[in-house]
């Protein structure tokens, strides 16, 4: 039983609200970056006490508050008595193993969706997973690690660069939701270079070690399609969402989420199909290597036979057959054996056995 079994069956038999932190623990220390921002003014704080968790009296501006490392169930808490969160909010945040999903309450909304990464290894899939929690004028992000793929948006957001400032809360969720999901197409286009290289492999000089490789990139593909399926059904209950929380010109940046994610699905699919083939291409190749070891064999063994033939006979010596005593029998039996032999050969070949 690994760990983050181990940590979900702590939740047995606990009323519902209970904060648990279940999953791995991916970072020794919690962070807290506070970004406040309208159009005109921008200001940042860092620090990782949870007294010093305190909301703007300026209405205009939007709060954007990053939390790295959720393991620590006081910051939780902090944030959730700051922000008067829903306990079974808190909850779901600190349960790792969720799907992405969209649940709505009547302040707020929580989103949460996987971000994947590459391990330094190059050949595996790194899950985190975010969630977030938008409201009327601010935006809290749960990451159980420091590291992200939303530099874009934090220089967007420094350097009043795009329409970024100009925006409400729900266009930063958007604007993150969108940096993670252009990150799964860097994801894909990865795994697609093994890919190619695999096929090579296959059809140059395919082993072991190329079916193990093959399966390994099967399951990614299987983890990346568990990831990004459900995204789909959470962004589909955004936009049908007729909270106030979303505003109607931010619609579009949705639908084309949305059509990003479907265009993501349907690559993944692609690829698998292709992950498939080249299993059966595997196998295939390793028949007709097979095939033509056999063929080779069989043609060998073809043309020893009649010669086989020939030494069984004359290797009995008995003392009244009269090739025996000729002086010219073994030069004539190899001349035999050699013409049979080519003449073997030049049969195979005219029939393309060869």
């Amino acid at each position: 039983m690994d760990k983050e079994t181990i940590k979900s069956s702590k939740k047995a038999g606990l009323p519902p609200g209970t904060l648990i932190h279940v999953g791995k623990k991916k970072s020794e220390h919690s962070k807290i970056t506070i970004y406040h921002y309208n159009e005109k003014t921008f200001s940042e704080l860092e620090f990782n006490e949870a007294e010093k968790i305190k909301t703007p009296n300026d209405n205009s501006l939007v709060t954007w508050l990053n939390l790295d490392g959720i393991h620590k169930i006081e910051l939780i808490e902090a944030i959730g008595k700051q922000y008067n969160l829903h306990a079974l909010s808190l909850e779901d945040v600190l349960n790792t193993n969720h799907r992405p999903k969209a649940e709505f309450y009547q302040k707020y909304v929580l989103f949460t969706l996987k971000m994947l990464g590459i391990h330094r290894s190059g050949n595996k899939l790194v899950l985190e997973q975010v969630s977030f929690i938008l409201g009327q004028d601010y935006l809290i992000s749960f990451q159980e690690q420091e590291g992200d793929v939303f530099d874009g948006v934090r220089d967007r957001i420094k350097l009043s660069k795009g329409k970024i400032r100009e925006k409400k809360a729900d266009y930063l969720l958007y604007a993150l939701i969108d940096s993670v999901i252009d990150n799964y197409y860097i994801i894909i286009e990865h795994f697609s270079d093994t890919i190619e290289k695999l096929e090579e492999q296959v059809l140059e000089n395919p082993d072991e070690n190329t079916l193990t490789e093959i399966q390994h990139i099967k399951r990614q593909f299987i983890t990346l399609r568990r990831s990004v399926y459900p995204l789909r059904e959470a962004i589909s209950s955004l936009l049908k969402d007729d909270s106030d929380l979303i505003e109607e010109d931010n619609q579009k940046y949705l639908r084309d989420l949305y059509d990003h994610t479907i265009h993501i699905i349907e690559s993944i699919e692609s690829q698998r199909d292709v992950i498939s083939g080249l299993k059966d291409l595997y196998i295939s190749e390793l028949s007709n290597r097979m095939n033509n070891t056999m063929k080779v064999l069989t043609i060998i063994a073809t043309i020893f036979i009649p010669l086989t033939f020939i030494a069984g006979i004359y290797g009995m010596n008995f003392e009244f057959m009269p090739e025996l005593k000729w002086k010219w029998s073994y030069p004539i039996v190899w001349i035999i054996m050699v013409i049979i032999s080519i003449g073997m050969l030049i049969y195979f070949k005219r029939r393309k056995w060869l």
